[in-house]
């Protein structure tokens, strides 16, 4: 077990892919969680890396709630990329669900300004979320219908269609 100083040290450093996947096996989960909330936004980012390296188990206990709150706090692209990688890998229960965060991801899956992994990671989880409520489904498909796919990547193409046969299903 490493002490607080030295975890804090490790992830205010330039770190690599073999550090992050180190770390994630090293530290748990619970000391990696709230370095995502520090407010040097090296640390936070690392720690959230490193997060993602862990098996989907140890994630499902860590307060989804605090992840939502930063996700859609953070003026960080990196850091809202990799807590919305978090809250998808963890899954979304519906009686979990936020109405903020759905509205959040419903227009940054549309935002041009936005990476493309934020993109399809919002529209993601705004297609699981919605798919609790035919209502709000309707609301995702027209929302999808609005995206003009040439304005998007290769990738995000390819989500949208993928996820349009899904609905279609």
């Amino acid at each position: 077990m490493y002490d607080n100083s030295y975890i804090s040290d490790t992830l205010h450093s330039l770190l690599g892919v073999s550090d992050i996947r180190i770390l994630s096996k090293e530290v748990s989960s619970k000391q990696l969680f709230e370095y995502v909330f520090d407010t040097d936004n090296r640390v936070a980012r690392n720690a959230a890396w490193a997060l993602t390296h862990k098996p989907v188990g140890e994630l499902r206990p860590l307060p989804q709630e605090r992840l939502v709150d930063l996700t859609l706090t953070t003026p960080d692209t990196s850091l809202r990329r990799l807590t919305l990688a978090l809250i998808e890998r963890q899954g979304i229960k519906e009686e979990d669900m936020r109405t903020d965060l759905l509205d959040f991801c419903l227009r940054h899956m549309m935002l041009l300004d936005e990476p493309a992994g934020v993109q399809a990671l919002c529209l993601k989880l705004a297609y699981q979320m919605c798919s609790y409520y035919p209502e709000l489904m309707h609301e995702f498909e027209e929302t999808l219908n609005l995206m003009q796919p040439e304005h998007y990547t290769a990738g995000m193409r390819h989500l949208i269609k993928k996820t349009e046969k899904q609905i279609q299903k």
